[in-house]
């Protein structure tokens, strides 16, 4: 029997830094998932939105705070396809035009883009897809809607046969509601051609809306507003829906499987969650030098260029200079509250104590949503840090060269998300791919891929009994303190008087990372597990 031909339908994916079309975690996953089915010619085709002006330039203002600002881009490898359709969104048709990325350009499965910006829309309508998470809430069901619906119609138009529409998260609902109408209003049909991922492991977190704005939007298309009602709720929930409109769905770490599970267990005949953990590009990530090394010595001077290489980039953004010699610590990902960027700093007496006795020096980097004043406040926070302390340096613009940077050059990647809330947290398992050792909350991947003292260190190792009951303040607490101890007590002196350990952390994490968290092992998985499912 053949494989299903499978549409991916994701809000963003990272290909190239000369795709603009991505914000974080969401949009490497993608783009990894998309490199790894290419590689492997599996049946599938990418879709999503043509983002013109990707999610926001980092810049520092006179007064020394971080703004985000828009910033138009054009890459020449998209082909236009010559393939426009209408979608009828708050009353007004709108032509959605699709480019296409040929896999020829990065290696990739094709992947449409979809644009708003053509000849004919009105102004505001080719606005739409300026903005990757547009925060006005109709600009954002709007893009849904062009994203589901659009882009099934798209695929339509271009003559491509598809067996399974995938959801990389809920932004594509609308397309399950484009279905309904080719399946003549068949709940079970669309059912046997649906499958969900899930990414986030918060009930608050993930997106729903009034349901009377979503059916003025056409978001249901020719749904009656009682039937999606009664597949989300009035406050509907996208989650709640895909679930109920799937055949199978995943979460994308073990961990997170539970969770969500037992998150969405009230959901009334809702479709079965398994777990597929996810995973990075090995050949996109991994540096071929760290690849090539066997020996201590060979790990060691090959992970000090890589560092001194990140420094030439430092001092040219910042002016700053690092030593190569000085263990590296690096905390990279979305700035957001429940991530905690700042733990490390919370006791800056402590810290500073390791910086004057010039035993490690730290490097901050990632973006906040656009309103998420929390994110941005915090941002600003360890900026002014940054300038008052010569061993601290914030990078703007964390986009895809500078992350594969961070992960080559750092000597340790640092995660400190409040757990169970890291659905996976794949920048470890790119930065493992390279040599960096991975000190983690034991939340996401790092349940079952980071093995303390073994390839890296578990920042309290516990269950998740009870969690939801310690106080905030309390967990930070505790959480600060097992982490400074690990770090004054095991990863610095090992760092500097066992080198022979520490290269012997490095090769495990690399082999760690190489033999399960490589895409083409995910791309493998979901075929088996989500898209065609063996069975007796």
């Amino acid at each position: 029997m053949s494989l299903p031909r499978v549409a991916y339908f994701s809000m963003e994916i990272a290909i190239d830094q000369s795709l603009w079309t991505y914000s974080g975690g969401l949009g490497y996953l993608s783009g990894s998932h998309m490199r790894s089915a290419g590689h492997l010619n599996l049946p599938m085709i990418g879709i999503s939105l043509l983002w013109s002006h990707g999610y926001g330039r980092q810049v520092i203002d006179d007064a020394g705070k971080v703004q985000l600002v828009s910033e138009t881009w054009h890459n020449d490898k998209l082909q236009d396809t010559g393939k426009v359709v209408n979608v009828t969104i708050f009353g007004r048709s709108v032509k959605v035009k699709a480019l296409l990325l040929p896999p020829e350009a990065f290696g990739t499965v094709p992947i449409y883009f979809l644009t708003t910006d053509v000849e004919g829309n009105d102004a505001d309508v080719r606005k739409w897809t300026n903005d990757l998470y547009d925060g006005d809430e109709r600009v954002r069901i709007a893009q849904e809607i062009i994203l589901g619906i659009g882009g099934l119609r798209i695929l339509k138009a271009a003559g491509e046969k598809i067996d399974l529409v995938h959801m990389n998260e809920g932004h594509a609902l609308p397309a399950v509601f484009e279905m309904l109408e080719d399946y003549n209003n068949d709940y079970d049909q669309v059912r046997k051609h649906t499958v969900f991922t899930t990414h986030t492991p918060v009930a608050a977190g993930n997106e729903s809306h009034n349901a009377y704005v979503l059916a003025e939007a056409g978001f249901f298309n020719k749904t009656p507003v009682q039937d999606a009602i009664r597949l989300g709720g009035e406050d509907f929930s996208l989650t709640v829906a895909a679930l109920r409109m799937s055949r199978m769905a995943n979460g994308v770490s073990q961990l997170h499987g539970l969770v969500a599970n037992n998150m969405w267990h009230w959901v009334d005949n809702r479709c079965p969650i398994v777990a597929i953990t996810n995973a990075t590009n090995l050949e996109y990530w991994q540096d071929e030098r760290i690849c090539r090394a066997t020996t201590p010595e060979e790990y060691m001077t090959v992970k000090r260029e890589m560092k001194v290489e990140l420094f030439d980039y430092i001092k040219e953004q910042t002016g700053k200079t690092f030593d190569p010699d000085v263990l590296t610590v690096v905390w990279a990902r979305r700035f957001t509250e429940y991530k905690r960027p700042a733990l490390i700093l919370q006791d800056l007496d402590r810290i500073k104590k390791l910086f004057n006795a010039k035993k490690i020096q730290l490097i901050f980097a990632g973006k906040f949503h656009p309103k998420d004043l929390t994110g941005r406040e915090i941002f600003n926070q360890v900026l002014e840090h940054a300038r008052q302390i010569p061993e601290i340096c914030v990078l703007t613009n964390y986009e895809l060269e500078l992350s594969a940077l961070l992960k080559r050059g750092s000597d340790v990647w640092l995660n400190t998300p409040i757990r169970p809330m890291e659905a996976s947290g794949t920048s470890g398992m790119s930065a493992n791919m390279n040599g960096s050792i991975h000190v983690s909350i034991y939340d996401g991947w790092a349940v079952e891929g980071t093995f303390d003292n073994i390839n890296g260190y578990i920042i309290e190792e516990r269950d998740s009994n009870g969690l939801e009951f310690v106080n905030a303040e309390d967990r930070h607490r505790q959480d600060y303190e097992n982490m400074m101890t690990i770090l004054e007590k095991e990863i610095i002196p090992t760092y500097y008087n066992d080198k022979k350990k520490w290269a012997y952390l490095m090769s495990n994490s690399i082999r760690t990372s190489e033999s399960y968290f490589n895409s083409d092992r995910m791309a493998v998985e979901y075929f088996v597990r989500l898209y065609k499912s063996i069975s007796i």
